[in-house]
C-alpha cells in the first residue's frame, strides 16, 4: 500500500464514483500526461461531488501512481517516461507495447541524397553512396516522444523508398524483407530543442532534450540503419547495465 493506507475504505460509493470518473477522465486522454487538472473546486463542480470527497478520490489516484500532488500548483498528471530494458534492442513499437502503450509514426519526410563521409564510415559504404533518409514523429498514445531520423544504404533497401511506415516498425518492416537486427552502438547526449523539434515535440523553445544516435547491425555483422532521435528530456531514461572490472 501506500502513503495512504486504508483510502479504498473511507468516502463511501461518493468517493468511488468521484475515481471512478476521473479514471475515465485520464483513461480518454482529457488530461495528458505532463498537464495540470482544473483546481479543485472547479473539479469538484463539474464531478458534482464536495471538495473533501474529491480531495480523498485526488489521493487515491496519487496512491495508484496516476496523478502527482505539487505544493501551491494542484495536481498533475505524470509525465510518461521511457526506459531501454537494460543491454536490450528493442524498437520504438516494442517499447510502446511493453508497457501496453500504442505507438504511433507520422512520416515528416523522406529522401534519397549521398552519404556523407561520416555516414558512409558507420555504414561500411562507398562515400556519397545513395541512401534513404526517412524522418519521422514517434508518440505513444497521442503524447509526441521523438523525432526519429533514419537512413539506410539504398542499395539494401530500394523498397524502402515506397514502403508506408505509417504506425510502423522499421524494424519489422526489414524483418519481413529477411534483413534481421542484432545488435547497436548507442551514444546519448542532452541538447536544447530547436524550433522545429519544440513545435513538434509540444516543448518551450530551448528545452531539454535527449539526442540518441544509434549504428544497427544485421545478425551477420553488417551495418544497415544510423538513426538519430530526439527525445523529449521529460519523457525518456535509458537504463544500462555497468560492471568493474577485477583488480
Amino acid at each position: 500500500m501506500g502513503n495512504w493506507y486504508g483510502l479504498g475504505m473511507v468516502g463511501g460509493p461518493a468517493r468511488e464514483q468521484a475515481h471512478q470518473q476521473l479514471v475515465a477522465l485520464l483513461d480518454r486522454g482529457v488530461y495528458p500526461p505532463g498537464s495540470r487538472l482544473p483546481g479543485e473546486r472547479a473539479l469538484a463542480d463539474e464531478l458534482k461531488v464536495s471538495r473533501s470527497t474529491l480531495r480523498l478520490a485526488l489521493l487515491q489516484l496519487a496512491e495508484d501512481g496516476r496523478l502527482v500532488p505539487s505544493a501551491q500548483r494542484g495536481w498533475f498528471v505524470p509525465q510518461l517516461v521511457l526506459g531501454e530494458p537494460p543491454s536490450q534492442l528493442v524498437s520504438f513499437t516494442e517499447l510502446a507495447a511493453q508497457r501496453g502503450l500504442r505507438a504511433t509514426s507520422r512520416v515528416l519526410s523522406r529522401q534519397t541524397r549521398p552519404a556523407t563521409f561520416d555516414e558512409a564510415a558507420d555504414l561500411q559504404i562507398a562515400a556519397a553512396a545513395p541512401l534513404v533518409e526517412i524522418v519521422r514523429l514517434r508518440g505513444m498514445d497521442g503524447v509526441p516522444i521523438t523525432v526519429e531520423s533514419a537512413v539506410l544504404p539504398l542499395r539494401r533497401v530500394e523498397w524502402l523508398a515506397e514502403e508506408d511506415l505509417t504506425d510502423r516498425s522499421l524494424y519489422g518492416a526489414l524483418e519481413q524483407h529477411d534483413i534481421r537486427v542484432h545488435r547497436s552502438t548507442y551514444t546519448v547526449q542532452a541538447m536544447n530543442a530547436g524550433e522545429w523539434e519544440s513545435e513538434l515535440l509540444d516543448l518551450p523553445a530551448g528545452a531539454a532534450v535527449l539526442v540518441a544516435r544509434d549504428v544497427t547491425f544485421t545478425v551477420d555483422r553488417i551495418p544497415i540503419i544510423i538513426t538519430v532521435n530526439r527525445y523529449r528530456g521529460d519523457a525518456y531514461r535509458f537504463t544500462a547495465d555497468l560492471f568493474r572490472s577485477a583488480v
